[in-house]
């Protein structure tokens, strides 16, 4: 988030430790849910949208590419996702669709102007109750198995990184394998 405090400090610890990086962007929800500090609204101008864009892509370095943050409002805001696509590449970063909303047109705009993207397949932690929190990681293996492949966004609440810290190496046993997401992009039609 490029409003987190210490944001370099984190990404360069991040970094350091081999980990890949997204800039996860505020971006406008539907309801009154706040997303933070210099998100993406459907009523700024285009010229506020690509400023506050362009703000929060200088807010750190050493990210491949940006997810949404919230955004179930914006990523259905054609005007709004052309700007953030467009700002994408002629950085060359990849944009990964939190999938928000079954209506975003995100990974849409940015098929349309040959931008690399990706979609989110799973939520682990919606329902931050630990038995939840395991049956969306067993939903992530179906996946996976199905498909050969899965992308699961979780947050770091204490709850989701000790299943995690559970989870995936009982998952390496069972024979998954996981990777960098710009792994994926390859995998995209």
């Amino acid at each position: 988030i490029p409003y987190a405090p210490r944001l370099g400090e984190q990404a360069r610890v991040a970094r350091d430790a081999g980990h890949e990086l997204l800039l996860h962007m505020p971006m406008e929800p539907v309801g009154s849910a706040d997303p933070g500090q210099g998100a993406l609204l459907v009523d700024l101008s285009p010229d506020e949208i690509r400023q506050r864009f362009q703000e929060a892509l200088a807010s750190f370095v050493g990210f491949d590419g940006v997810n949404n943050h919230m955004g179930s409002k914006f990523t259905t805001y054609k005007p709004g996702m052309e700007i953030v696509i467009d700002e994408l590449s002629q950085r060359h970063l990849f944009f990964l669709d939190s999938r928000t909303t079954a209506q975003s047109i995100g990974v849409q705009v940015a098929a349309e102007h040959h931008l690399p993207h990706l979609s989110r397949d799973v939520f682990l932690d919606d329902d931050m109750n630990p038995k939840s929190i395991r049956q969306q990681l067993a939903q992530v293996e179906k996946i996976a198995r199905s498909r050969g492949h899965v992308i699961a966004i979780g947050h770091p609440h204490d709850v989701t990184l000790q299943a995690l810290e559970e989870w995936i190496p009982e998952a390496i046993k069972r024979g998954f394998v996981f990777v960098p997401l710009h792994n994926q992009l390859a995998l995209n039609p």
